[in-house]
């Protein structure tokens, strides 16, 4: 955040246009590619009990992974696509036409008098899947439509004479655009063989790790052909996993969950491991803070006068739900802070500060010390500079009743001694801390980063990161796409990277500046900010970037600052304010 008029674009354009392409790998730490998710199918190999060959899927590329091959869509209208996808990183999109009704097909290799099991995953509107040529009754099955992933499933028996059949998957005329994956004929190999990847086997060894009040490790064996992972809680997917390890959090305090593994590769997923049942442990604080609501709109309040209209706390918008005083100060003490009050911002006396801190209180908003901005130097990278950070800023929070601190470190942080900062100041201040996180868009592009390791270390405690979506140039996305910076695909495929990369929904907001003065670069509409919370958690508004799934627990917005909001009438927070409070 800016003291001063002046941004720092030009800098973080240079930073963000060199490393664009670079993080690229790092990205690769988030595991962000949804594993796939076929129909429920046997392993391949042979039968133990009697020596028989058993069951496999006999259809090819049954996921799309390698884009059309072995399939034939009437007047080219089929085609693969990266999103949606049920499992794996491509499906089938297939749009009818005039007299075409978008139908895909495949001639499999099947075994006379044999039964077969045929389904698919569709989404859209009106979504047949059938099989024909089968020598005894052809069938087929559909749904009227669906905007998420269902399974369609039927059977089929061939006939005496019958070594091939073909498969289909159509939609109907005048509708829009369907989807498919993951289709399985599953029965006898009737000579064909299968894909050269076969599903893999289904993960051992599933048990528990450290389990917090909010949060569990999980781990289990790796299985040798898988490439993917998914975790279930009590049946739903809740993660997914490019190891054989993850972190399952957003638990509720002493509740009860039980949770499976998959593992899947291009060829499908394979049926859920045993269980494992955790519970949780009693809830001790933090992640929530003082009054914070479900979504909440943050505003940095700032205490000195740079040209945006000065304000007093009270004449702040009650849209704002966390006020951020901007800025603490160090001190000569190593990690040690302060503050300050500005008289330029018209304070007859710390007291009256402090009385309108207590009317915040009042109306349920939280008012916090934000730590840094563009030229804050504290500095907490020892044991001695962790305590004194802690001690320092409880001891500022009981002189002004502020809630919590916020963290906008500018300049790097260690995330080994700031997290042990965090962890004693809460330990000090108990289950009412509030606290928050405004790190640069280069900060969170890898889970590897400073900033990044430090929120997913704290994370039972952490109440939401506003990630500044600004001054910042071309950045990667969760797809590994580059994009612009002033466009809801900027905010929704960089907001991904937190939301897949460990945080939970309600742990990640959107920053933005409120007005074309509040930052050098990256003023987006409150019209674009709205698109992209619709997007993130009600999967409308999108631009060209499409999450694979929605985020209704997505925290809100945060804006720079409610000076500039009010310089420019107070439109950011009367806009974006009522859209984050109204989301699901």
């Amino acid at each position: 955040m800016d003291r001063v008029r002046k941004g720092r674009s030009g800098v973080r354009r240079r930073i963000g246009a060199a490393i664009a392409v670079g993080a690229a790998a790092a990205l690769a730490v988030t595991a962000l590619a949804a594993p796939a998710q076929s129909a429920d199918v046997k392993a391949t190999g042979v039968n133990a009990a009697d020596g028989t060959a058993a069951d496999v899927n006999v259809a090819k590329n049954a996921g799309f992974e390698s884009d059309l091959s072995n399939w034939t869509c009437t007047a080219n209208s089929g085609v693969v696509v990266t999103s949606p996808v049920h499992g794996g990183t491509k499906a089938l999109r297939a749009t009818p036409a005039g007299q075409s009704n978008a139908e895909c097909s495949q001639i499999v290799s099947v075994k006379p008098n044999s039964t077969y099991k045929l389904s698919s995953w569709v989404q859209g509107s009106y979504v047949y899947l059938g099989a024909r040529g089968t020598g005894t009754t052809d069938v087929s099955t559909w749904t009227p439509g669906n905007s998420s992933w269902q399974q369609l499933s039927t059977s089929f028996t061939t006939g005496a004479n019958t070594t091939s059949v073909t498969v289909y998957t159509h939609g109907w005329y005048g509708q829009s655009a369907y989807y498919a994956d993951d289709v399985s004929v599953l029965g006898p190999d009737g000579g064909g063989g299968t894909d050269p990847v076969e599903i893999p086997a289904v993960p051992a060894g599933l048990k528990a790790g450290t389990t917090t009040s909010t949060s569990v490790d999980l781990s289990w064996t790796p299985v040798s052909t898988a490439t993917g992972y998914t975790v279930y809680r009590d049946g739903t997917k809740v993660a997914s996993a490019g190891g054989a390890s993850t972190t399952v959090t957003g638990l509720t305090p002493e509740t009860t969950y039980s949770f499976q593994v998959s593992a899947s590769n291009a060829a499908g997923e394979s049926a859920k491991s045993t269980s494992v049942s955790v519970r949780t442990a009693k809830g001790s604080g933090g992640g929530d803070g003082g009054t914070v609501p479900k979504h909440a709109l943050t505003g940095y309040w700032q205490n000195f006068d740079n040209g945006a209209t000065v304000q007093k706390l009270r004449d702040v918008s009650s849209q704002y739900d966390i006020i951020a005083v901007s800025f603490a100060d160090a001190t000569s003490t190593p990690g040690q802070i302060t503050f300050n009050l500005d008289p330029a911002v018209g304070y007859s006396s710390s007291a009256d500060f402090k009385a309108d801190i207590a009317a915040k209180h009042a109306t349920g908003k939280s008012v916090i010390l934000s730590v840094g901005g563009e030229k804050g130097a504290i500095s907490v990278n020892s044991d001695a500079s962790a305590t004194a950070f802690a001690n320092s800023a409880y001891a500022l929070m009981q002189e002004y009743g502020f809630d919590g601190v916020d963290i906008d470190l500018e300049n790097g942080l260690n995330p080994t001694y700031m997290t042990k900062a965090l962890r004693q100041l809460s330990a000090k201040a108990g289950s009412k801390l509030v606290l928050t996180m405004a790190p640069q868009t280069i900060d969170m592009q890898s889970t590897s980063g400073g900033y990044f390791q430090t929120a997913l270390n704290v994370k039972d405690i952490l109440t939401v990161v506003n990630m500044q979506y600004y001054n910042s140039g071309s950045m990667l996305g969760c797809d590994g796409k580059v994009y612009s910076q002033g466009s809801v695909d900027f905010l929704t495929a960089l907001a991904c990277i937190q939301l897949e990369g460990g945080l939970d929904p309600s742990q990640v907001g959107i920053g933005v500046p409120a007005s074309t003065r509040g930052a050098g670069s990256g003023y987006v509409a409150p019209s674009v900010v709205n698109n992209a919370l619709d997007c993130l958690a009600r999967g409308t508004g999108c631009g060209s970037f499409k999450p694979s799934k929605t985020y209704p627990g997505l925290r809100g917005a945060m804006t720079w600052s409610t000076n500039w909001d009010a310089t420019a009438g107070n439109a950011w927070s009367n806009s974006v304010g009522p859209k984050v409070h109204s989301l699901p």
